[in-house]
């Protein structure tokens, strides 16, 4: 026979519920964030001159090994930020090639 305690149950989702609302605050303000890395990113393809210069392989290897150092000493697991950043990367490489005939 299954019995299940309804009340420690619905208390776990409303801690969870509380839980997704924080997580919901911190996703606006990364949306704000990435808006604002974004007009940087703008900036930056108006100053490219030649589509080879949008891919700088000694930056992105720079940009990753700070992101690692600065994770281990914030107490962050760095194989998270790692491919956070590897993927926002890749993602702001893939911008700046569908916009960089654009300025």
């Amino acid at each position: 026979m299954l019995i299940i305690n309804f009340n420690i149950v619905a208390m776990v989702n409303k801690n969870i519920l509380k839980i997704r609302k924080e997580l919901d605050k911190l996703d606006n303000h990364l949306l704000e964030i990435i808006k604002k890395r974004t007009k940087l990113i703008d900036i930056v393809i108006k100053n490219k001159k030649f589509k080879k210069d949008i891919i700088d392989k000694k930056r992105i290897l720079v940009i990753l090994k700070n992101i690692s150092r600065k994770s281990k000493a914030k107490k962050i697991d760095p194989k998270i930020t790692k491919k956070i950043w590897k993927s926002m990367i890749k993602a702001y490489i893939d911008y700046e090639f569908r916009n960089f005939n654009k300025y």
